[in-house]
């Protein structure tokens, strides 16, 4: 089928960042059409915590948080995989809700807003030509005059624009591999944990109806180690954090198999590829140890939203609207992406970690400084 509807604004993409873009565009009276290669509601790997930080932007678009009795999470601690723990208040804190449920009322609530959206329909080429974008998809061909990309960590689109970190051979950055479990545990609800182990960390922190995210990040080199089998690896690398051991050994575990992501990269990426904004993990993805990527996809949906409006209104031109959303999106995110970098480069030396979190639990004011770089502002 042809779509013959010149959509304001299409987006590529509907997790948080792609959701939240489009229900502030259709609350300002824009023509908007998403594009989900899958079908909501679905799991995805995801840490499953927010900073309190998206708190009030999150209700702004209609969802009501207040009302969900959501576990609210003030206490961290850290493990170094020799069982050294480090425990800490949070001064901001964060919450605790799967992507399962998130975004799938997101979408609801922008289908109610006006937003067509588009489910099971994967975009295969982006063409830009005479101010406007025309979208291939497996449901065939729609055209916009924005296009937005929030398609996540990586995507074929990323191949066939032979983006910079794609064509990057594998490095410190650029191969991890993500898992992630729902279990039931008796773990704290109002605390979350990050416990690390060789070349990589788990954490773990309470979501709705009395469940737990359990999520690790590692890079690809320990999965071939063994035999690329996940529970080898859990085997082989995460029981030697004691802590780990313990909660897998005594975890309920409800997925019958892990969700899984590859080739996980963490280079440097531009916010703009052939006149498409890119948002959330699409425009750069933060490292764990180093961010919060919920809020900033959340956050990089409103600094978008301000552009496109501004373009739309015909304020500023479209290279005004890419070199607006550009500068701002690294005003906000810029060093902490690069502080993550820096840090994702050196972890995984099993020493560094043991000797880290010795030197925190004895400074706790670089224990303080640490966890604001991880959280931004309200927004």
């Amino acid at each position: 089928m042809n779509e013959t509807i010149p959509y304001d604004v299409t987006i590529i993409g509907g997790g948080l960042a792609g959701l939240a873009l489009s229900i502030q565009l259709a609350a300002k009276g824009y023509l908007v059409a998403l594009f989900e290669k899958e079908h909501y509601p679905f799991h995805k790997v995801c840490g499953e915590y927010i900073s309190l930080e998206s708190w009030d932007f999150i209700e702004s678009l209609g969802l009501p948080l207040s009302q969900m009795q959501l576990p609210i999470i003030k206490k961290l601690i850290v493990s170094a995989p020799n069982g050294s723990m480090l425990k800490h208040n949070l001064p901001l804190g964060g919450f605790g809700i799967s992507r399962y449920k998130m975004d799938f009322e997101l979408k609801k609530i922008a289908e109610y807003a006006g937003v067509t959206v588009y489910e099971n329909c994967k975009v295969e080429d982006v063409v830009f030509g005479d101010e406007k974008f025309e979208l291939h998809t497996v449901k065939g061909i729609f055209t916009s005059t924005v296009c937005a990309g929030s398609f996540g960590k990586r995507a074929n689109l990323d191949v066939k624009w032979k983006r910079n970190f794609i064509l990057k051979k594998n490095n410190k950055l650029s191969n991890y591999i993500g898992v992630k479990y729902h279990i039931k545990t008796d773990f704290a609800g109002d605390t979350i944990a990050l416990h690390n182990f060789k070349d990589g960390y788990c954490g773990i922190s309470k979501i709705e109806n009395d469940t737990w995210c359990l999520c690790y990040l590692t890079n690809a080199a320990n999965l071939k180690n063994s035999n690329n089998s996940i529970s080898e690896l859990e085997k082989n690398e995460l029981y030697k954090n004691i802590h780990l051991k313990n909660i897998f050994e005594s975890a309920t575990l409800m997925f019958e198999a892990p969700i899984t992501i590859s080739q996980i990269s963490f280079a440097k990426k531009a916010q703009v590829e052939n006149h498409v904004l890119l948002c959330g993990d699409a425009g750069g993805v933060i490292t764990p140890l180093c961010g919060n990527g919920m809020s900033m996809a959340l956050h990089s949906s409103k600094l978008a939203a301000a552009a496109i409006g501004e373009f739309l209104q015909h304020k500023i031109n479209r290279q005004q609207m890419e070199e607006l959303y550009t500068g701002n999106w690294q005003q906000q995110f810029g060093k902490r992406l690069k502080a993550g970098r820096l840090i994702q480069e050196g972890f995984g030396k099993t020493w560094i970690t043991n000797m880290f979190i010795g030197i925190m639990k004895k400074l706790p004011f670089i224990t303080n400084l640490l966890i604001k770089q991880t959280h931004g502002k309200p927004f």
